[in-house]
């Protein structure tokens, strides 16, 4: 009872002696939020629609402040150990500011308003009060459940109202907190990140006005161009990446990018994007390959050359850590690089010493090949094993490794353990420190000098926690410096602010052949409708090209076909990763690019049934340019086991027009396919409008098996056909 009275005194003196007596309302064209004097979230409604937002009965309170190690002496009362959220109880509003207490703690969150026509910002401008407490939720709403939920966004809305709480800073932690009806949206200011002057906006409009909304507050917060980006044309353009092919690295120069370019034209592919590894030695401080040596200006022409082509350049480049040869690394490794953990020295380390001594439990550290280094001083030093009872020790230590010096160190010395990546060319950064403003001002000029218009932000994941912070905040501080602004960007992880900047996302790295259709089903066919609902589109994999082999089917137009057909289901882009070497060599690369543009071209003219149609993950289809000349869209599947075998032939069938077509190819060569077949009732064509002689009698036909050819069967059952077809006899040439 005492407690409960003198924190009802302690709010009084806070917050002043007069308490508010009646409900905050604040509105704009499109809103009214109205908060209770005591703290809680009320209403939200939707003017033009009429709509109340908030889910009733749930007395959420919309502040809350977080406490995760209390400090005893706030209040004479006991407080539980665990982190514990003590809601406002109280809320005053002073002008553009509003004033809030907090139930049995002494604080009070100061937070500035700023009202406008588009959205109603929120900034924590500080806390008042003395005491410990790790985190300000300086707005939360219970918003009731509606069709999509965007949790990249964080926006609530079907096809009527969005409501969306979103940061206007690179700081606030935004998040939402799902219950059976609705969905808590929330925005906090966090202690190991920033604890002043941390803001978030809502916004509650008519869906169709949530873009135009974002536009407003970000050219407001001069934040990137998020909700711009993701309307402009080149937006949903697809691409070719040189530099890197079937994950293996290639150089590409303004002497032979002509190749690529005329390779990408032929898929209808209109941007290029540039692996940064064919020009830069290492990452981290990007010194210029041989291969280039007038650096900048050779990096000017080759994205010269792709402009002129009347294609879109961008660069493709890992900005949040540095490879082992960079002078990051080596010959004396940078006091910025992260470390994952933190040892002391408990003995005085010799130069020649094989084993380190600590005072804490090594258990835990990585014993992975290639990641297992300390960072003492400017020497880096590898280990073979560890003991994980006292002596606490590592042993089998290499000294000196990567090149730098092995040295004496002192006992009581602090070091750590290396924060080698999961790919162990590299050594991630530490986002505390200025290591990442830092390489962001080399990336800039890599950027803007040569005329980049779109960038690849590649290993996004690869940073320490926070992660919701760290991640978009290493993006930020590149992006924040290349200029123009890139049309578009992208990248495989993200956290709520890279939203602003990385309107792509979620580019999967290739697999093999006999996988790709498969990985597509569940991985950007399965991300894709998640990406619409944070108004976004995912970029349909990294597709690398692969020789037919004996143990390998190679590329085929059918996977191709069914890669970009998938992405055209959501309206969203592929990437290409193929050298000239593997195009040139593959008896069907023609066929493939050919279907890749097809789809490129059909991908603006599909109806939304014809896209409901394509999300059928299980229905394959194809696009065959009809007696008119047109593209047309057709289901088709794949014949089993033709001429007995699962190669060297593949063969689909489909219907259109009263008839049966097969549709095949041979995977690697060339050869007579003899299928049994009557000659009277079939037709060969190269496409449906234009037909080729054939050979055959009533018996049976002879096929010419080489590129992508027709076969029309009129007055047969689509069951006889594929029967002809798996009783066919190939013979290779």
């Amino acid at each position: 009872m005492f407690a409960k009275l003198f924190a009802a005194i302690m709010g009084a003196c806070v917050l002043g002696a007069t308490p508010a007596r009646s409900a905050i309302t604040l509105e704009n064209r499109d809103l009214r939020l109205v908060i209770g004097e005591d703290g809680r979230a009320l209403s939200l409604v939707e003017k033009a629609s009429g709509q109340e937002c908030l889910a009733p009965g749930t007395n959420t309170s919309a502040f809350s402040l977080i406490v995760d190690r209390p400090n005893h002496t706030d209040l004479w009362v006991a407080y539980p150990s665990k982190r514990t959220a003590y809601a406002a109880n109280r809320v005053r509003r002073e002008g553009d500011r509003l004033r809030v207490g907090f139930e049995l703690v002494a604080k009070t969150a100061v937070i500035r308003l700023k009202i406008t026509e588009n959205y109603i910002g929120f900034t924590l401008e500080r806390v008042e009060g003395k005491g410990d407490f790790s985190e300000v939720r300086f707005l939360q709403l219970p918003v009731r459940n509606r069709k999509n939920f965007g949790n990249w966004l964080n926006v609530m809305w079907d096809d009527d109202v969005a409501v969306n709480v979103l940061a206007t800073d690179p700081y606030a932690q935004i998040d939402a907190d799902p219950h059976a009806n609705y969905h808590v949206l929330w925005a906090s200011a966090v202690g190991e990140v920033k604890m002043e002057e941390v803001g978030a906006a809502l916004i509650a409009t008519r869906t169709s006005s949530l873009l135009e909304r974002i536009t407003r507050l970000e050219e407001d917060f001069g934040l990137p161009k998020g909700a711009q980006s993701r309307q402009r044309p080149e937006y949903k353009w697809s691409q070719m990446i040189v530099g890197v092919a079937s994950g293996k690295q290639s150089i590409v120069t303004a002497g032979n990018i002509d190749r690529y370019l005329a390779f990408a034209k032929q898929a209808g592919l209109r941007a290029i994007q540039v692996y940064y590894m064919t020009f830069a030695q290492s990452a981290g401080h990007f010194d210029w390959r041989p291969e280039y040596p007038n650096g900048m200006e050779d990096l000017k022409a080759l994205a010269a050359k792709i402009t002129a082509a009347g294609l879109l350049p961008g660069l493709h480049v890992h900005y949040n850590k540095a490879t082992k040869n960079d002078a990051y690394v080596t010959p004396a490794p940078d006091p910025r690089l992260h470390l994952r953990t933190i040892f002391t020295l408990a003995a005085p380390l010799e130069e020649q010493s094989t084993v380190v001594s600590v005072f804490e439990n090594p258990r835990g550290s990585t014993m992975d090949n290639e990641r297992r280094f300390l960072q003492l001083e400017d020497e880096l030093i590898t280990y073979e094993s560890y003991t994980t009872s006292p002596p606490y020790r590592f042993l089998g230590c290499r000294r000196g490794a990567l090149n730098t010096r092995a040295s004496a160190h002192r006992k009581g010395l602090k070091f750590g353990l290396l924060d080698v990546d999961d790919w162990p060319l590299f050594i991630r950064f530490d986002q505390r420190t200025d290591i990442e403003a830092e390489v962001a001002e080399r990336i800039a000029p890599l950027y803007s000098e040569p005329g980049f218009r779109f960038a690849y932000f590649d290993g996004a994941e690869d940073v320490h926690n926070p992660y919701w912070f760290t991640t978009s905040w290493a993006q930020w501080q590149v992006y924040r410096l290349i200029k123009p602004e890139p049309l578009f960007a992208e990248a495989a992880a993200h956290s709520h602010f890279s939203w602003h900047m990385m309107s792509r996302m979620n580019a999967f790295d290739g697999v093999p052949p006999e996988k790709m259709k498969e990985f597509i089903r569940l991985h950007p066919a399965e991300e894709a409708p998640r990406s619409a609902q944070d108004f976004s589109h995912n970029n349909f994999g990294w597709l690398y090209f692969y020789l037919p082999t004996e143990k390998s089917i190679g590329s085929q137009v059918d996977i191709y076909e069914y890669a970009a057909s998938r992405a055209a289901a959501w309206d969203c882009p592929i990437s290409l990763a193929a050298d000239p070497e593997k195009l040139d060599a593959h008896p069907r690369t023609s066929d493939i690019l050919e279907a890749i543009r097809r789809w490129e071209q059909m991908r603006e003219q599909l109806t939304p049934a014809q896209r409901q149609s394509l999300r059928n993950l299980n229905q394959e289809h194809t696009l065959v340019l009809n007696e008119k000349n047109q593209l047309e869209l057709v289901p088709y599947e794949q014949i089993p086991n033709v001429a007995g075998a699962e190669r060297p032939v593949r063969a689909f069938v489909f219907q259109r027009a009263g008839s049966i077509y097969v549709v095949y190819w041979h995977i690697s060569g060339e050869g007579v396919l003899q299928v049994p077949l009557p000659r009277s009732q079939v037709e060969l064509l190269e496409d449906l409008r234009k037909e080729l002689p054939l050979e055959g009698d009533a018996h049976g036909i002879r096929l010419p098996a080489a590129g992508r050819r027709y076969l029309k069967c009129t007055g047969l059952t689509r069951a006889a056909v594929i029967s002809a077809f798996q009783k066919a006899v190939v013979e290779n040439r």
